[in-house]
C-alpha cells in the first residue's frame, strides 16, 4: 500500500481490528519513509450474476427492486423489517452460493415466491397473482390450495 504522503511503497500494518460485523476490517499503517499514519478499510467486492428476463434481455441485479418487490406484496401485513432483510439476504447469499454469471428472472421470481410462502401466506398470494399473471378466479384458487398444503 502506498503511502497518501509521501508516495512511498514501503508501509507497515499498525494495527488491524474487525468492523461492521465481521464484514471489513479496518487497517492502521505506519509509512518507514516518513513515518506518518493512515487508515486502510478491506472489504469484500463480490459481483452479483446478471438477470436474464424472460425476452433475453439481461439487466443488473438490484437488491432494491427485489425489497420493493416484497414490499409491496407486504403492503399492510403484519412482517418486520427485519424479517424482510433477513429474506433478502437469504435470496443473495442464494445467488452468491450458484457461483453463475447470470441468472433467469423466473428462478429469481421463484426465490422470492418461496420466501414470501414463509412471512405471509396472503403476501405470497399478492405476489403470485402478478408473478405467474392469474387470469381469473380459479387461478387464485389454485394458488391458495397450494398454500394450504405447505
Amino acid at each position: 500500500m502506498k503511502c497518501p504522503f509521501c508516495a512511498a511503497a514501503d508501509t507497515q500494518v499498525v494495527d488491524s481490528r474487525v468492523i461492521n460485523e465481521g464484514e471489513s476490517i479496518r487497517r492502521r499503517r505506519r509509512c518507514a519513509v516518513c513515518d506518518k499514519r493512515f487508515t486502510t478499510y478491506e472489504t469484500v467486492e463480490l459481483h452479483m450474476p446478471q438477470v436474464v428476463k424472460q425476452d433475453g434481455s439481461r439487466t443488473e441485479f438490484d437488491q432494491e427492486k427485489l425489497r420493493t418487490g416484497f414490499m409491496r406484496a407486504l403492503h399492510k401485513r403484519p412482517v418486520s423489517t427485519e424479517k424482510v432483510e433477513n429474506a433478502i439476504r437469504r435470496i443473495t447469499q442464494k445467488i452468491l452460493g450458484m457461483g453463475k454469471r447470470e441468472i433467469p428472472s423466473r428462478r429469481l421470481g421463484e426465490m422470492v415466491m418461496q420466501e414470501l410462502s414463509k412471512l405471509d401466506k396472503v403476501a405470497y398470494i399478492r405476489f403470485a397473482s402478478v408473478y405467474r399473471a392469474f387470469e381469473g378466479v380459479q387461478d387464485f384458487r389454485d394458488a391458495i390450495k397450494e398454500v394450504q398444503t405447505k
